[in-house]
């Protein structure tokens, strides 16, 4: 979680879950920003839409993997360049 939110995407770790419910970013859909994730960063995640009206605008992600392949996730997804790290003046 801490390297998606230094990417600057605003995300929140769970709270004794193995899946953390991620917002997606502003102007896509739950199944186009997992398509990109999949497409152009090979991340699968499933996209929010899938599990009811509520869950569009976020994707899960599962977290049952090595603390190593998450690292790579983070850097693939930074490697997007889809998040821009906000610094406040």
């Amino acid at each position: 979680m801490n390297g998606l939110q230094e990417l600057g995407w605003n995300v929140t770790a769970p709270q004794g879950s193995f899946f953390a419910w991620l917002k997606v970013p502003e102007g896509m859909s739950s199944q186009e920003f997992a398509s990109t994730l999949l497409e152009k960063a090979h991340i699968m995640v499933a996209p929010g839409i899938g599990f009811g009206t509520f869950g569009e605008g976020y994707v899960r992600v599962g977290l049952l993997t090595t603390e190593e392949r998450l690292a790579e996730a983070v850097r693939r997804i930074s490697s997007l360049g889809i998040f821009k790290k906000h610094i406040d003046n």
